[in-house]
């Protein structure tokens, strides 16, 4: 007979200025596909998906909660931080401004509304656009160090270059903070 799975519940907030591809890296992650039309997100958007561990004989239930950027959200947004067990903060690699709010605007403002040990991970999107880089890694590897990220990771939401394992890095670091393990 075998051990029941056991199961778990994250609600994630993927938060970042207005497009730097946040609905993109979800939309890649849950259904393996990329929109070239540029839609701002109105509000937030909800999305579930489940990812089933082995390792662990575990099955995670995801609430993505893709987040507006825009400053115009800015009031309302704080309302949907509550229960996060995890963010992703993310940025366009090719302007500098993006990157610059993680740490002026996003970090502060998802932990003045959330628990001291929600771990989240720094995304760099857009590695398709090499060529228009603004931001080095070496910066990003610094920043996601000073302000204690779990981990960090380039992404490229088109090519779907990077986005499983960094929705999979901030899983495994709840899991972690959980006193769960992996191989």
């Amino acid at each position: 007979m075998s051990e029941e799975k056991k199961s778990f519940v994250f609600k994630l907030a993927i938060l970042g200025d207005a497009g730097v591809g946040k609905t993109s890296l979800v939309n890649q992650y849950c259904e393996n596909i990329f929109k070239e039309d540029y839609r701002a997100t109105m509000g937030v958007h909800l999305i579930k998906k489940d990812i089933e561990l082995e390792n662990i004989n575990s099955i995670v239930h995801l609430i993505l909660w893709d987040i507006a950027g825009q400053d115009a959200y800015e009031k309302t947004r704080q309302k949907y931080y509550d229960g996060c067990t995890g963010a992703l903060l993310v940025y366009d690699i090719t302007r500098y401004n993006t990157f610059n709010s993680i740490e002026q605007k996003w970090i502060k403002d998802f932990s003045k509304h959330v628990k001291s040990n929600v771990p989240y991970v720094l995304i760099g999107n857009k590695t398709d656009l090499e060529q228009d880089r603004g931001v080095f890694s070496e910066d990003a590897l610094k920043l996601a160090s000073k302000i204690n990220a779990a981990d960090f990771i380039e992404t490229s939401a088109k090519l779907g270059d990077n986005v499983e394992e960094a929705f999979l890095k901030l899983v495994q670091q709840i899991l972690s903070n959980h006193g769960i393990k992996f191989e």
